[in-house]
């Protein structure tokens, strides 16, 4: 077996190592592990926080796309001793792209935690929302500023804070120093916490057709409304004010001003 301290991050995989204490333990919390919860870790690496998850009593899910990392990461936690007896049996390695992972094979209600590479952001959140079986929780470690726009305000919102807070609540944990990985990355991260809704936000919306919509909105960001909705859906300008004034929109509005509760009144008002 080979060692894992001996395992140097992989740049082109934007790994960094996190193993300090108080933040692993902040990560557990904001995903509200406890006893007899199946978790799902998105990239595990060395196991610093898979140790946090086993010894809370988790059964945990590790999906690694690094190979050298997946094959090791069982044994390295089960030799070196920081894992109860009682819960060592409660890991699951496996080796796969998490974008390719079949969600459906986890339990109903599993939580989500994950220290993940920047680029991995936006898809990760997509295809866990959009799965036939969501999480309940989830606690992504992400770049601070990504997480703090997944959580913007009307003025601020983008496509990716539409389609998260379309489909979860969202709220802002901890804040990570960029000195506390292995290597430091180059920007601070923040834990971005996630609670699936319950119950949909909308209950009279087709969900692809509400996002079709969403996507031209922003499809040309420094444009009003009238000219990205008029391209994106190919509609006339004139048909687009239209549907402004029935939703009770600025016509000269920009993508990013609107809540979600207008771009609902913007998908009735074209259905």
């Amino acid at each position: 077996m080979m060692g894992m301290k001996d395992v140097v991050p992989k740049k082109s995989l934007g790994q960094h190592w996190l193993d300090d204490g108080p933040t692993l333990e902040s990560i557990c919390d904001s995903a509200a592990v406890v006893a007899g919860d199946t978790v799902l870790e998105v990239g595990p690496g060395l196991g610093t926080l898979t140790r946090k998850l086993l010894n809370r009593g988790a059964k945990v899910v590790a999906v690694e796309f690094d190979k050298i990392l997946g094959a090791n990461l069982a044994a390295s936690l089960e030799h070196d001793g920081t894992i109860s007896p009682k819960y060592a049996g409660n890991l699951t390695v496996i080796e796969s792209d998490i974008l390719s992972f079949d969600l459906t094979t986890l339990p109903g209600g599993y939580k989500v935690v994950a220290n993940i590479p920047y680029y991995l952001t936006s898809n990760l959140i997509r295809v866990l929302c959009e799965s036939t079986n969501p999480f309940s929780r989830a606690a992504l470690l992400i770049q601070k500023e990504v997480a703090e726009r997944v959580v913007a305000e009307p003025g601020q919102m983008s496509l990716l804070s539409v389609s998260a807070q379309y489909y979860c609540e969202v709220a802002l944990g901890a804040a990570v120093p960029a000195k506390l990985f292995t290597p430091p990355p180059k920007v601070d991260s923040q834990v971005l916490e996630l609670r699936f809704r319950k119950n949909s936000l909308f209950t009279d919306v087709d969900t692809k057709e509400f996002f079709r919509i969403v996507r031209a909105g922003f499809s040309q960001k420094r444009k009003t409304l009238v000219n990205s909705l008029s391209g994106g859906l190919a509609i006339s300008k004139d048909q687009t004010r239209e549907v402004l004034v029935a939703a009770a929109i600025d016509e000269k509005a920009r993508a990013q001003a609107l809540s979600l509760a207008q771009w609902h009144a913007l998908y009735r008002a074209l259905a």
